[in-house]
């Protein structure tokens, strides 16, 4: 990506989505915007890269990788010791709000075996997906109920927020439980989901603790919906 696409995509992200940008008190690394210190915060990076035998590139900054579900944005920095530098972390389009869904039908949990490309392996996991740029976290869990199971809420209880990876990515996740009517109808196979599965939280329970599932979101939503009481409170289930 050219200099100025990169200066220019900042711009906007910084003016349409500013809290991106904050430096509340006390921040360990203060973004920088003067155009003067922006550049020594490049050079002095990029000297660090050469001495380590890596291009000055890695040095640049701005949005320096964009597609439809997300960007790289490459910040120049103060570190807490005064010294200037460079530091990325990945934002979805638009600073969209992704959505986990853990769906309850009858007295079991409905998980989806899908195949991720970024592991490329097979995961079971609840369903989940990127949000719309300014769309309401609800409809876009709605959504992805009928794209990956094919079936709708009769009710959807917020479980809140979380992020990911606190340090890469600076765009959250909405967690949804969501109550069930209908058993499951289709799966997804376009989207790599060839099976789905209902298993009691308590089997849920024992998938996570003997690592039969290894995905972060199903984790995270299946313990917080525990906690906030929607789920039983018993012990895993054993073999």
């Amino acid at each position: 990506m050219d200099e100025a696409l990169r200066r220019s995509m900042y711009a906007n992200l910084r003016e349409s989505h500013p809290a991106l940008f904050a430096n509340p008190p006390g921040a360990a690394f203060e973004i920088l915007t003067e155009p003067v210190e922006v550049r020594a915060a490049e050079e002095a990076r990029a000297t660090d890269l050469a001495e380590a035998g890596m291009p000055a590139f890695m040095a640049e900054t701005g949005v320096v990788y964009a597609d439809p579900f997300f960007m790289v944005v490459r910040d120049a920095v103060r570190t807490p010791a005064g010294s200037l530098g460079t530091y990325s972390r990945v934002i979805s389009a638009g600073n969209a709000i992704g959505v986990v869904i853990l769906p309850q039908v009858g007295e079991g949990i409905v998980l989806v075996h899908h195949f991720r490309h970024s592991t490329r392996t097979w995961h079971l996991e609840i369903p989940r997906g990127f949000g719309m740029p300014g769309s309401d976290p609800v409809d876009d869990a709605r959504r992805e109920l009928l794209e990956e199971i094919g079936v709708s809420a009769t009710a959807l209880h917020d479980l809140g927020e979380v992020y990911p990876d606190s340090g890469a990515m600076g765009s959250p996740v909405r967690l949804f439980y969501a109550e069930v009517s209908d058993p499951p109808s289709a799966a997804d196979q376009e989207e790599g989901i060839d099976a789905i599965r209902i298993v009691s939280p308590g089997e849920l329970g024992r998938m996570i603790r003997d690592e039969e599932i290894t995905d972060g979101f199903t984790i995270t939503a299946y313990t917080r919906a525990l906690l906030r009481g929607l789920l039983p409170a018993s012990a895993p289930e054993t073999l």
